[in-house]
């Protein structure tokens, strides 16, 4: 189990054990520590040590222990639960100070044209001027796990608290929109029931203050009001249908329901999530890219199987520069995370990222309707977004044929068994044209699908495991064709463990249907495996690290031990194999040793040690003992 625990909490969290316990520890874990008599060298130890677990450490004590943690670190105490307070502490979320609404003093006409029935939102602690910033909400969106925490699996918190989200986003902007709509002197079947007057209509029964109101089957009210909602939208088909708020699997009989889900609708209550309430206009989207990295890192492994780390997904960005009117694909896109950085390069270069087609397909159900909410809470409603298996049942289609990109950009499964092998030698689209990767290796069935997508100027962009690098067998000839035909332009070598729910290293690969005239049959290798931050769980890319490879990238130009660009009848004579060892020398360079001056150093450091000794026995003779 992961903490997110800083250093500074893991310290006043020990601190609150006697010196016993913390010896006992110590102990167990065969720490050094010096003096044990001193609390302090054994909390340095407990926290200095990376391969301690912490919630290992936790698991160790007492509910009492773990109970008075809680109350140090600002966590709730409740709950008889051993395992449901280390989750708390783990989780690390303080209580949030509760503030009441104020009394509203004006009143507003409901949907009925009838006054009063909506209620006004304060946020998060704030003062009623203030708005809301990306810190306040993402801290608040995450505390709302806190009320899940101990009654459902992690895993799928995010199913609620982002169905939730998306509900109370909604009805806040359609309230926004009607109250617009009033004060330019509309009549209010106008404002509150006229379809055509809003980007999403919001039917009365999915509006916030009507869901308030239920005090009894919340679930039900809740699963009524999605439905409700994607009826009325066509847009919407679908993206809450995969969440159920009334599931007794997985929230327990009635009254447990009602008990989490009441909190959870009065937590959002407290949000005001319209638009002039917001500190920038795309923080609601940032905030849901919070979450989803913050589920993956909850979850482990099974957030890794939809959220790719987003400092690897602006590297892959920064090679591919997508530009305004361009077209662009993601054939596996998760949570929409690469789709969506496309659309913030767009506009970091002063471009309309309203301008740039967006599509992607996805297999797993519950994630293709994350992917429709980033995307429609990044305001990108323009897009087009496919249920299905990209090998199997390529949704992406049109007049019978493949749809073209500019831009294909992806993360596929490593690995993947069990792709699709069997339906590969009859594709209708002809994508396998290099040849059908073995049946359990599906990483080259990816890239080819990737590949017979691209238009006659596209480049594509994709995350690979080492493996398909130099694998023999069919992969070998599968290279060897990609290369013969001039495809492959870049292969780049990432840290170890940068992806949730594997350590091994992985590698960005870049092909491309026209290479510039410079980057012709050759290759562009670079080693960029020590470019990271390390960390206790994953290892990330920083800013100087995406920058330095991208630079790298562009400038196409042989940099010692880091980057070389490679004539494809060198790669052919290693028989196609694209390991980067065997054309950047990833050794270290060997020390030269100034052997004068090492020397000079020592005689130094011996006259120190005598004038030291020297002086040492002046002080025992003092004393009586020379």
């Amino acid at each position: 189990m992961s903490t997110r625990l800083t250093p500074a909490r893991r310290r006043l969290a020990l601190e609150k054990l006697g010196r016993e316990r913390l010896n006992e520890l110590t102990n167990r874990y065969a720490l050094e520590v010096g003096d044990k008599r001193v609390v302090e060298n054994h909390v340095n130890a407990l926290v200095r040590v990376c391969s301690t677990d912490f919630g290992d450490v936790l698991g160790k004590l007492k509910r009492k222990e773990l109970q008075s943690i809680c109350k140090a670190l600002r966590l709730d105490q409740s709950g008889r639960e051993k395992q449901v307070l280390i989750e708390r502490i783990l989780g690390g979320t303080e209580i949030q100070e509760e503030v009441v609404p104020a009394p509203k003093k004006e009143t507003k006409t409901n949907g009925n044209g009838k006054k009063g029935g909506a209620l006004e939102q304060v946020a998060l602690a704030l003062p009623a001027a203030s708005k809301l910033t990306v810190d306040q909400l993402e801290r608040y969106l995450w505390s709302a796990a806190d009320i899940l925490r101990g009654s459902i699996d992690s895993s799928d918190y995010k199913n609620y608290i982002f169905g939730l989200l998306f509900l109370k986003r909604i009805s806040d902007v359609f309230e926004e929109e009607a109250e617009k709509l009033l004060s330019k002197g509309e009549p209010p079947e106008i404002a509150w029931e006229d379809r055509d007057y809003h980007q999403f209509f919001v039917p009365k029964k999915a509006r916030w203050p009507e869901i308030q109101k239920v005090a009894s089957n919340i679930g039900e009210a809740l699963n009524k009001a999605s439905s409700a909602l994607e009826d009325e939208n066509a847009g919407l088909d679908g993206i809450l249908a995969g969440i159920d708020f009334n599931d007794e699997r997985k929230l327990g009989d009635g009254k447990s329901r009602d008990t989490v889900l009441s909190k959870l609708v009065q937590h959002f209550a407290k949000l005001n999530l319209r638009n002039a309430h917001l500190a920038e206009p795309d923080m609601l989207g940032r905030a849901y890219e919070y979450l989803i990295e913050k589920f993956a890192d909850d979850a482990g492994k099974k957030g890794g199987e939809f959220y790719t780390p987003k400092k690897v997904v602006e590297l892959i960005v920064e090679l591919l520069q997508p530009n305004e009117g361009m077209r662009v694909s993601d054939p596996t896109c998760g949570s929409g995370g690469m789709l969506i950085e496309c659309a913030n390069y767009v506009k970091r270069h002063g471009g309309n990222p309203q301008n740039l087609t967006l599509h992607g397909q996805e297999k797993n159900l519950g994630t293709w309707a994350i992917c429709k909410m980033n995307l429609l809470l990044h305001g990108l409603s323009d897009h087009r977004v496919e249920k299905g298996d990209t090998i199997r049942d390529p949704k992406l289609v049109q007049d019978g044929g493949l749809i073209l990109y500019d831009r294909v950009i992806a993360n596929p499964p490593f690995s993947l068994d069990e792709w699709g092998y069997e339906t590969a030698e009859a594709d209708a689209y002809g994508r396998f044209r290099f040849g059908v990767p073995p049946k359990t290796k599906g990483d080259l069935a990816f890239v080819q699908h990737m590949v017979a997508t691209l238009n006659k100027q596209g480049q594509l962009g994709v995350v690979m495991p080492h493996g398909v690098l130099f694998r023999g067998g069919a992969e070998a000839a599968i290279r060897e064709r990609l290369l013969k035909e001039d495809l492959i332009e870049a292969v780049i070598g990432l840290p170890s463990n940068l992806f949730y729910g594997t350590g091994i290293p992985a590698a960005v690969l870049v092909l491309s249907r026209s290479k510039p005239s410079g980057r012709r049959d050759r290759v562009l290798f670079i080693n960029a495996a020590q470019d990271f931050e390390e960390g206790k769980s994953q290892n990330c890319l920083r800013d100087a690290d995406v920058k330095k490879i991208a630079a790298a990238f562009h400038a196409q130009t042989d940099v010692e031990r880091y980057v070389r660009v490679v004539p494809v009848e060198e790669i052919e004579r290693n028989e196609f194999n694209l390991n980067i060892s065997r054309y950047v020398d990833a050794t270290a360079a060997a020390e030269v040793v100034d052997v004068a001056k090492a020397i000079r150093k020592l005689r130094h450091l011996e006259s120190e040690r005598a004038a030291v000794e020297v002086k040492m026995n002046a002080f025992l003779k003092e004393l009586g003992y020379a």
